[in-house]
């Protein structure tokens, strides 16, 4: 039996994006990381498309110069088939998120390893060739782990803390039998890896290309190395039929024939690699966070590829695992404020867990509508996949968060697709244009407001909140662990959001009864003439963004 390291504080089971992020940031805080990865780097690893949400997180790793200095190919946006139009038509991330207008292709064993290194350059101690194949228990708490190493070596290692970063293996949430299938998708991949293949028309050739077609949808991703990623998403029972009569490399290319533009990009192209195939991966654990461990990345959750969203799950939740476990290890040296209740710790987690499930919803729900609102094909795949039951359809209600992200202040640009390109249920459809028309006359109010006839007038009216809303003290992200603060509960973010001292005591104000001009009396107790003046114009800012937001339902008169 084989100990390495004695005793680190947190043991990190898995190098992928979850486990090098989540092991950056712990070394980061100072504590003794031991990072074990079952394979060598570099690796094989498919989801090579970047989301522009994931760049500050490369960023805050400090690995973007390295990714940057790759050589990945930069990726603008998407081309898609899909929807009503049997034409190939674009999204660009410019649109919807300027201060990142691209993200990149990467090749994911370089990208990977990059992220491997990254870690250990921060102090990580990185153990490849290490398959954790058991969590050690004592107590009903998570004291270390049991691994074999690619030498035949078996050993173990405690530690006050476990990160379970391993994947779709899925280690921890079998192991407590948490983890559930999601029967929407039941959806199987089959990828390989071309070259020669024909560039979408500049200047899109780095877009990422996904067009629908009678059994499923295909991704082309072009690749700095000169490859290109081709894959299917077919129905999981069709596609494993398919498969067992014709054999993988058959079945991939029997699909590209039915396609249109995918066979005639790659009318030239040459196999290099694969076909790979990857089954059943649409499925969500129900708890991440137990005694003495964390789960994160996709051995948490993992949905449907559609929108690239792997491995921007998978580094947020790395981050934010990371900042569960410094505050898990600070509370227990007594180095943390409990808070008056003793409760951080599990408000941490269940803010963790609401934190990656409202991202990982998102995704989700997105799917399901551009897979329901294809109209380019008629098939059992595209019928099996509508959304059409009324208890469906009861999620997508003016008040939940989805319907304000796509009125309001789209993240990602895939929202707007939905509704210009495909054909969406009509009843999101519906409740999507009352909340923007609701949204706009808000806006021209709260613009009437700034005009030099009425540029006081804020102060004079009455808000009233919507029904719901409340500021409620709880953890949230600070530098590098979770820390008390407030959430505003909203409208548009029903499950919380963070706020700043300035919003939870505004809001913790308005009643109803009392003007805007008092609110900022009494915050403004003890200032100068100038901090009041800058006071004044942060509230009555706050005022009309949660007006606008239908945070505050209504401004009325005295």
């Amino acid at each position: 039996m084989t100990n390495l390291d004695a005793n680190p504080n947190v043991v990190v089971i898995g190098g992928g994006p979850a486990g090098s992020a989540a092991a950056t940031m712990l070394a980061r805080q100072g504590w003794q990381v031991t990072l074990l990865e079952r394979h060598r780097f570099p690796r094989e690893h498919v989801g090579e498309s970047l989301l522009p949400a994931s760049m500050p997180i490369l960023e805050e790793l400090g690995v973007m110069p390295a990714v940057q200095e790759a050589g990945f190919l930069p990726k603008w946006g998407a081309t898609m088939v899909w929807g009503r139009d049997p034409e190939p038509w674009n999204w660009y991330f410019k649109e919807t998120s300027p201060q990142y207008p691209h993200s990149y292709q990467v090749w994911r064993p370089q990208f990977d390893h990059l992220l491997l290194e990254n870690a250990r350059v921060h102090g990580a101690t990185v153990k490849e060739g290490h398959q954790v194949g058991e969590v050690i228990f004592e107590n009903g708490r998570a004291s270390g782990v049991r691994f074999v190493a690619d030498d035949n070596r078996r050993g173990e290692i405690a530690a006050r803390f476990v990160v379970d970063a391993t994947g779709q293996s899925a280690l921890l949430a079998r192991h407590t039998q948490v983890q559930r299938w999601d029967s929407f998708f039941q959806n199987l991949a089959i990828y390989a890896y071309f070259t020669g293949v024909t560039p979408l028309p500049s200047p899109d050739e780095n877009n990422i290309f996904i067009e629908s077609y009678r059994h499923g949808w295909f991704w082309s991703i072009p690749l700095h190395t000169g490859w290109t990623s081709v894959g299917a998403v077919v129905d999981n029972q069709t596609g494993q039929e398919g498969i067992r009569r014709l054999g993988a490399r058959a079945f991939l290319a029997a699909q590209l024939a039915q396609t249109s533009q995918t066979r005639m990009r790659l009318k030239n192209a040459e196999w290099a690699t694969g076909p790979t195939v990857v089954r059943d991966w649409s499925y969500a654990a129900d708890q991440l966070v137990g005694p003495g461990y964390i789960i994160a990345g996709d051995a948490a959750c993992f949905v449907d590829p559609l929108f690239s969203s792997g491995v921007h799950l998978a580094l947020m939740s790395g981050v934010m695992a990371a900042a569960y476990t410094t505050t898990a290890l600070k509370q227990e040296a007594g180095k943390q404020d409990a808070g008056t209740d003793g409760n951080m710790l599990k408000s941490a987690g269940q803010v963790y867990q609401e934190l990656y499930y409202k991202e990982y919803r998102q995704f989700r729900e997105l799917a399901r509508l551009f897979y329901s609102s294809n109209l380019t094909a008629e098939s059992y795949f595209w019928e099996a996949r509508r959304i059409t039951d009324p208890a469906d359809l009861d999620e997508y209600s003016p008040r939940h968060s989805f319907i304000q992200a796509v009125a309001g202040q789209p993240p990602r640009g895939y929202e707007r697709a939905v509704l210009d390109r495909g054909e969406a249920p009509s009843e999101f459809i519906s409740n999507v244009r009352a909340v923007e028309a609701d949204r706009a006359a808000r806006g021209l109010r709260v613009e009437a407001f700034r005009s030099d006839t009425q540029r006081n007038q804020v102060l004079t009216v009455v808000p009233q909140l919507a029904d719901g809303v409340m500021v409620a003290r709880r953890p949230v992200l600070g530098e590098g662990e979770f820390i008390w603060g407030h959430a505003l509960n909203s409208v548009s973010q029903p499950e919380g959001t963070p706020c700043s001292q300035l919003v939870a005591s505004t809001v913790s104000l308005i009643d109803g009864q009392t003007p805007v001009s008092a609110i900022v009396e009494r915050l403004a107790q003890g200032l100068d003439s100038q901090a009041r003046g800058q006071l004044e114009s942060a509230i009555t800012r706050t005022i009309e963004i949660l007006y606008i937001d239908g945070t505050i339902a209504d401004l009325h008169s005295q």
